[in-house]
């Protein structure tokens, strides 16, 4: 299976992410707009695992074990590498430190099971859009002009999930296969 680790949204979130979308559509027709259904903040892409992978993941993110829930704040916007040469256009997530270190346990638990952890540090984000070409998007950075902090909307993380990801010519669909940490009782 084709998987990554993320944190879903909720749908109050999701639906003010497509509203920016829809308000930007109008000025820049240029990205590939993520569908808002498929608009998760990610720890880790584990790319074409096998059933003993995913057995060694699930193990790997069982023994994280309960975490403190903490507050995510979206906001602001931006690309990825940057604005001169824009592949992703972004929301930004402001999170306490303990999102950064949620996202370092699960990298070293998951070394183990023959992942290699991250060489670059931890930037969330949420991706609205990608670009087929790297080059300045200026519809888009002026539509933008004085949002770079606007508040999009606020969650608490309290659990992650190992997500399925199956692409298709409509783009790609997403199925949550075991939510972390596991629900007591």
């Amino acid at each position: 299976m084709r998987a990554f680790i993320a944190i879903d949204l909720p749908d109050t979130l999701r639906s003010s992410l497509a509203e920016v979308q829809r308000e930007l559509q109008k000025v820049a027709r240029d990205p590939r707009w993520t569908n808002p259904q498929g608009i998760h903040l990610t720890f880790k892409f584990l790319g074409e695992i096998s059933d003993a992978q995913t057995k060694l993941v699930v193990e790997g993110l069982n023994r994280l074990g309960p975490f403190e829930p903490f507050e995510i704040d979206v906001k602001g916007f931006g690309f990825f590498p940057n604005e001169h040469r824009a592949r992703v256009f972004w929301a930004g997530v402001v999170a306490p430190p303990a999102l950064a270190e949620l996202a370092s346990r699960i990298d070293a638990q998951l070394e183990p099971a023959g992942f290699s952890r991250e060489e670059r540090a931890f930037s969330p984000h949420l991706t609205l859009a990608r670009f087929k070409v790297p080059r300045p998007q200026p519809e888009l950075t002026t539509a933008l002009a004085g949002r770079s902090n606007s508040p999009v909307g606020k969650f608490r993380a309290s659990e992650f999930f190992l997500f399925e990801s199956k692409l298709s010519p409509q783009g790609s669909q997403y199925r949550k296969v075991i939510r972390f940490p596991k629900a007591s009782g």
